[in-house]
């Protein structure tokens, strides 16, 4: 029998202290831009200053991300007073002079809602609904409280964007606290970018997109918590709201296949799939015709608002002018280089860049390309621009070319009824290029992130990729990487000692 002698040691050992909580990173400290303008709203954070990523601090932020939101959201909302009145129902120039445009009203009655019309059931052609299920499934919730609403089919219009706007306002709040969890425990600040987005400001109200941007953001974040098969769930329903949460899933695949983690994409699929067929396949089997007629409309338009073959057409000095089929034909085209191009820059990178950043960019040259570009596809975006660089400058460089886009739309809208009055052509045009020059600049610095993962303010406050899931910290099996993670590397090649999980980055 082997007695312990360790209750008779007179040794004095004190025990070593585990890992201090990990703590908040101070966006003051983080970022150049909010460091230059704290001192208007009480001063930089202190260095010593440490606030716990605890729940109740992270539930905090939280609340304050979400009352940012509405704060912002009731700014836009009040800039439509002008038109709430008559503009909308009554035509005329004001909805464009007062930039308080919004399709919302106008659907009530174009679409049959006023008339008792159920969008994918109706077999009237002129009450088809070019909008996938689940948006069809909120304008016609919209539209059933609002017919039980006091006064005319305009009343009723009026009030079918008052409850419409409810929904959208639930949707962003889902979006900013999605975010919040999505850069880290540490960084629920990050969110405020959405939260304060003048894109947001401008464009929620304008149409339906935020209920897509949402159902999106949760996927994500579903995603970044190792739920894949619920993460293609929310994409699955993203996109039967609007197209562009689909390409959720192309990114994945290109950084799931370098790291070896393709059954797990595999179950994301599996999720998006049944969730699309779920809500999808009703209308299909009742109505193959009206429920096609969204797919059947973006496959024949043409060159459309704001997008990049608008702008060959318009340009003065050697108008480019391409039929609709061809459109579609280049489009696809050049939507699949581009994602070859991501391809390219997800195997070749050194260390596999992060989701936010591939997801970004494969959005983006989505938008860049497509046949159309309505002011509120901003909204599509701007969380995945939080998730990819969450550096103020850059972001508020893009915003401020989408701001200038938004006015000039609108500006050339009147002109068009009152020559002389709005915005000529070639100005019109020239907002697309700025347009399009922004979402490039903006790719540009992600693209620069991902190649060096010193420039990516993630990485450098001593995280891999919070919002990779199974992803965030794994090893490479195939690619050009080196098979360490790129937080090592940034640690490694910070001057002194390794980042530990608590200390904030230094200014960059």
């Amino acid at each position: 029998m082997t007695v312990s002698t360790s209750a008779f040691d007179d040794t004095d050992e004190t025990p070593e202290p585990g890992p201090e909580p990990a703590t908040l990173i101070a966006p003051s400290l983080d970022d150049p831009l909010p460091n230059l303008g704290a001192e208007g709203v009480g001063g930089v954070m202190g260095k010593r200053a440490r606030l716990r990523a605890n729940v109740v601090a992270r539930g905090t932020v939280a609340f304050m991300l979400i009352v940012l939101t509405l704060l912002t959201m009731s700014v836009g909302i009040g800039m439509r007073e002008p038109c709430f009145q008559t503009a909308w129902t009554g035509g005329g120039q004001q909805q464009y002079t007062h930039m308080c445009y919004t399709d919302i009203p106008f659907m009530y009655q174009g679409r049959g809602f006023s008339n008792d019309q159920v969008p994918y059931v109706s077999t009237n052609q002129s009450d088809y609904l070019e909008y996938p299920v689940v948006t069809g499934a909120a304008m016609e919730t919209a539209a059933l409280l609002a017919q039980h609403l006091p006064g005319d089919t305009n009343n009723q219009g009026r009030w079918f964007y008052l409850i419409t706007t409810w929904f959208l306002l639930a949707f962003a709040c889902i979006t900013v606290v999605a975010l919040a969890g999505l850069n880290g425990t540490r960084r629920p600040w990050d969110a405020a970018m959405f939260a304060l987005a003048p894109g947001l400001l401008l464009n929620a109200t304008i149409n339906w997109d935020l209920v897509a941007v949402g159902l999106a953001a949760v996927g994500l974040l579903a995603w970044a918590r190792k739920k894949p098969v619920l993460a293609g769930v929310f994409i699955g329903l993203g996109t039967a709201a609007k197209l562009y949460p689909v390409l959720i899933l192309v990114a994945l695949v290109l950084l799931c296949w370098r790291a070896g983690k393709m059954k797990q994409w595999s179950l994301c699929l599996a999720g998006a799939v049944g969730s699309w067929l779920v809500v999808n396949l009703p209308f299909m089997i009742q109505n193959y015709q009206g429920w096609v007629y969204f797919y059947k409309f973006n496959e024949d338009r043409g060159a459309d608002w704001g997008s990049f073959w608008l702008f060959l057409e318009y340009n003065p000095v050697h108008p480019i002018v391409f039929s609709p089929s061809r459109i579609t034909l280049l489009f696809a085209l050049l939507l699949a280089v581009s994602c070859v191009g991501v391809g390219l820059l997800t195997w070749l990178a050194r260390f596999r860049p992060r989701v936010g950043q591939i997801v970004f960019l494969v959005a983006a040259a989505f938008i860049i390309f497509n046949k159309v570009y309505s002011p509120q596809y901003v909204l599509w975006l701007i969380p995945l621009a939080v998730i990819a660089r969450p550096r103020w400058r850059d972001f508020l460089i893009w915003q401020a070319c989408e701001v200038v886009y938004y006015g000039a739309i609108w500006l050339y809208l009147a002109d068009l009824s009152a020559p002389t009055r709005g915005l000529p052509q070639v100005a019109y045009d020239m907002s697309i290029a700025i347009h399009l020059a922004g979402t490039i600049f903006f790719c540009v610095q992600v693209i620069r992130d991902a190649m060096d993962p010193r420039r990516d303010p993630i990485r450098m406050s001593g995280m891999d990729d919070p919002a990779g899931g199974v992803l965030d910290e794994a090893e490479d099996v195939y690619g050009f990487g080196f098979g360490s993670s790129a937080r090592s590397e940034a640690e490694a090649e910070t001057p002194g000692k390794a980042l530990p999980d608590d200390a904030a980055p230094a200014l960059t």
